[in-house]
């Protein structure tokens, strides 16, 4: 019999080897990785999906390669799209989401797609990982669970503006893909060319299934314009299509500029793998520049590899270019890898979902969304690739453009563009340096037709047939300085002149492209009717000193105002000369007379109680210190006083005295002077509402909408008088049959060049939309006169190129300089007395600037304005 003590010391080893095993096989059992989910929606068939196929894969290997003890691991549940169709994608989506319980989706491969499903991943709160939607339209703050693991295509946008300012082109016309994708990126591109006065005169939208025949349709259209500066964005597919028909038309030759934006530049191999070198020749691009890191190299050769070990039939070009989206594949696999690991609780529970169904109205929520969400939004890295993956605001930060000059079937970098620096010739700037777009920061480039000429960006129009340009007459004899028609008898051929013609023309001159138009007199006609004859054709435009109103905008487009406008009425002046005989006293007011006496009785006391003890000359009975004070402070007037002055304080007292008599003295004497010889001129009426409370008549221009104005403003229709011209204002007022003209100011100022000693101009508060030039309604090649706008707004430099300051009209000075100028506040000019906070002024002074034209009304001609 065993002693009880082995027994027992048996059953203790006993009890230990089991729970060594155990604690081993819970050992082994917790190091296996979890699995995490994640879906993988792409399109087979185009180079973005195929691209995704190979390169998502070997991310998730290298990454578990360099982690191998990684607690979570990646499975991806893969899911084709063919085609990119929306409705197969959110039918790959809301599989994943509600049957497969994928705790995140990376793709699908377009911006349509991604914008549908992210609208389902936010409801879901399961991430979707874009790596190749770059529309603006699709976002992280529309949809909170969208990530945009690629760039946005707004900021090329400036990079774009920046390349057209180098180049000196002032119109450029982007053709893009008629969807989402292509069509996002426009408003942006709008918006920064306008910022460096570059303009986007048409669009030109093409619908991917566009056929040969369609295409070449539409660039034929094209090449009869004028601007020969294109921006392309928009798919390979379509892109090949339009490369081939362009070449085949002659639009690859020399003049023409192609610009291919982010997403084309970046497979220029899978084009130059589908079209003839020659068929893209000279283009520039620009696409994401990303440094050749050692580890960059190295992974490209593997890449290559890969790819075609995948795809077989693919050219070996395209398997040798790492392009953008290669990379933004693999960090987006790799961020998601690094983000699954700090994921805690991975057995993805949906709530509130019915298990294996593909209701929208049933999906559940994700139990582990939000986590994963906040870890890939705050993951950044370089270390797999040696480029940086960052994220910001749920887009991809990127600061570096590389810009490309295709030749032949290479493309060749001529410089690189930063948001904060510009344009450069390397990708590394100095910090200190500025920004730039200079044409001399970027090198060389061979333009289409082997030329190395660079192009003016425009021509002139292959069409021939010029612009109507609608010039309206006859103009009455006073008012051609505006606008005026003469045909010579022996050549039959008009002429156009005056002040409108020559803004017109000035405006044409500053177009950086040809604008061939003629004129064409239209006689007889009101400005209502010739704008409707612009609406329906008979005319293209007309050059006229017409005012924008709605009615007319109606019909016709108007360009900015060339000039600015605005109401007034002129009135006669009368003299307010006053012949009382106390106008001495009205050079000072009543408080400073009172002042200045009440000053002469205290400083001649002050004297006083200074000297009276000292001096004998201050002594005597009372009543003579008292004619002694007023006689000394009084005599200071004409520096006559006799009394001899001891004490240096007094002394000092009437020095200072002495001066602010001076001063006054002067000022007093000066403005007497001007009140008995200058005239003093007010208007008979100062406001139109004191007008309107009189029952004086009133004249305006015969067919002018003033009339319309008037009797809106509470006028009596039997008080208004037309009138036909300046001469016959002036008749009307002179014989007191009406007691004021209201008209535009352009017009009253023809009337007070010639009749300024008698009359003045009161300005009213109506202002109208002011001159502009009209065109037809969506026509395009009459967009042309639209681009007046840049040049409309340096005005002063037109006035200054073409003297255009110098029109008759424009001299509204008075002849006479006591004549009441015309502008000048009617208010108190006639009141010149001083008062004790006067600023002294020696005669009251107008202001003599000029009166600057402010136009809206209409050329008088035969009073059909």
């Amino acid at each position: 019999m065993r002693p009880k003590p082995f027994s027992n010391l048996l059953s203790i080893f006993h009890h230990l080897c089991i729970t060594l095993v155990l604690i081993k096989l819970s050992t082994l059992t917790s190091s296996q990785p979890m699995n995490f989910k994640v879906g993988f929606i792409f399109d087979p068939d185009s180079p973005v999906g195929m691209i995704a196929k190979t390169t998502v894969p070997m991310a998730l290997d290298d990454f578990y390669v360099a982690h191998p003890n990684s607690i979570n691991h990646v499975s991806l549940v893969t899911r084709p799209s063919p085609g990119g169709d929306i409705i197969t994608s959110a039918s790959a989506a809301l599989e994943l989401i509600t049957t497969e319980k994928v705790h995140a989706i990376l793709g699908p491969g377009t911006s349509p797609e991604s914008a549908f499903v992210a609208v389902l991943g936010t409801k879901a709160k399961v991430p979707i990982v874009s790596i190749s939607s770059t529309s603006p339209t699709v976002s992280h703050s529309g949809s909170s669970y969208f990530i945009r693991a690629a760039a946005n295509d707004t900021t090329q946008a400036r990079a774009i503006a920046a390349l057209v300012k180098a180049f000196g082109w002032r119109r450029v016309v982007p053709i893009y893909q008629d969807d989402d994708y292509g069509s996002s990126l426009i408003p942006y591109l709008v918006d920064e060319l306008d910022g460096v006065d570059a303009q986007m005169p048409y669009r030109q939208p093409i619908a991917d299934s566009a056929n040969e025949d369609e295409i070449k349709a539409i660039l034929a259209e094209l090449q009869n314009e004028q601007t020969r500066v294109f921006i392309m964005h928009m798919r390979v597919r379509l892109a090949t299509k339009i490369f081939d028909v362009a070449n085949t038309v002659g639009m690859m030759s020399d003049g023409y500029v192609w610009i291919l934006t982010d997403g084309l530049t970046s497979q220029l191999s899978w084009i130059h793998a589908n079209t003839p070198p020659e068929s893209i020749e000279g283009v520039l691009g620009l696409t994401t520049y990303y440094h050749m890191t050692d580890k960059l190299r190295n992974f490209k050769n593997r890449w290559t590899r890969q790819f075609l070990k995948d795809h077989p039939d693919a050219d070996p070009v395209v398997a040798r270019d790492i392009n953008r989206y290669v990379i933004w594949a693999y960090n987006a696999a790799w961020a998601v890898a690094t983000a699954a690991e700090h994921v805690k609780q991975i057995d993805n529970q949906f709530v509130n979902t019915t298990n294996g169904s593909t209701d929208l109205s049933s999906m559940g929520v994700s139990t582990t969304g939000e986590e994963f969400l906040h870890s890939i939004l705050n993951t950044t890295f370089d270390e797999p690739l040696g480029v940086l993956f960052k994220l910001v605001n749920g887009d991809l930060d990127l600061s570096i453009f590389r810009i490309v000059n295709v030749n032949g079937d290479k493309d060749r970098t001529i410089g690189y563009y930063t948001p904060s620096r510009g344009l450069s010739k390397k990708w590394h700037v100095e910090s200190n340096a500025s920004y730039s777009s200079s044409r001399n920061d970027l090198g060389p480039v061979i333009w289409p037709g082997e030329s190395t000429a660079q192009p003016k960006g425009w021509v002139e129009p292959t069409v021939s047939k010029n612009l109507r340009i609608a010039v309206p007459g006859p103009v009455l004899e006073g008012f051609k300085m505006f606008l005026d028609m003469e045909t010579d008898n022996a050549t039959n051929q008009t002429t156009a002149t005056g002040f409108v013609i020559d803004m017109f023309e000035a405006a044409v001159e500053k177009l950086p492209y040809a604008l061939p138009f003629e004129y064409v007199e239209v006689l007889d006609v009101n400005y209502d009717n010739i704008v409707k004859m612009i609406g329906n054709g008979t005319y293209d435009a007309a050059a006229a000193d017409m005012t924008t109103t709605h009615d007319r905008s109606l019909y016709a487009d108007f360009t900015l105002p060339y000039m600015a406008s605005g109401l007034a009425m002129v009135v006669p002046v009368r003299n307010e000369r006053s012949k009382n005989a106390w106008i001495f006293l009205k050079p000072l007011r009543a408080d400073l007379w009172l002042g200045s006496l009440a000053f002469f009785v205290f400083t001649g006391a002050v004297i006083w109680a200074l000297e009276h003890r000292i001096n004998d000359e201050f002594r005597g009975p009372p009543a003579n210190q008292l004619g002694t004070v007023f006689y000394f402070s009084f005599s200071t007037l004409v520096f006559s006083h006799r009394e001899t002055i001891v004490s240096n304080l007094s002394r000092f007292v009437v020095i200072i005295w002495v001066f602010v008599v001076l001063i006054l003295q002067a000022s007093y004497t000066a403005s007497l002077t001007s009140t008995l010889t200058v005239q003093h001129l007010t208007p008979t009426f100062s406001d139109i509402n004191e007008l309107l409370k009189s029952e004086e008549k009133i004249g305006y221009f015969e067919g002018s909408f003033t009339k319309d104005l008037l009797l809106r403003m509470g006028f009596v229709e039997g008080r208004l008088l037309p009138f036909k011209s300046p001469e016959s204002y002036e008749e009307a007022m002179s014989n007191h049959s009406i007691a004021a003209v209201v008209d535009e100011i352009p017009y009253l100022q023809v009337f007070l060049n010639k009749y300024c000693d008698n009359y003045t101009m009161v300005n009213l508060p109506n202002k109208t939309s002011g001159f502009g030039f009209q065109n037809m309604h969506h026509i395009r090649r009459i967009t042309s006169v639209s681009s007046f706008r840049s040049s409309l707004r340096s005005m002063a430099k037109l006035y200054d190129d073409k003297d255009l300051s110098s029109h008759t009209f424009r001299k509204t000075q008075p002849s006479s300089p006591d004549s009441f100028h015309p502008g000048t506040d009617p208010q108190g000019i006639s009141n010149h007395s001083m008062g004790p906070f006067s600023s002294g002024q020696m005669s009251p002074v107008t202001d003599d600037a000029e009166m600057h034209g402010n136009a809206g009304n209409e050329t008088p001609n035969h009073g059909n304005a």
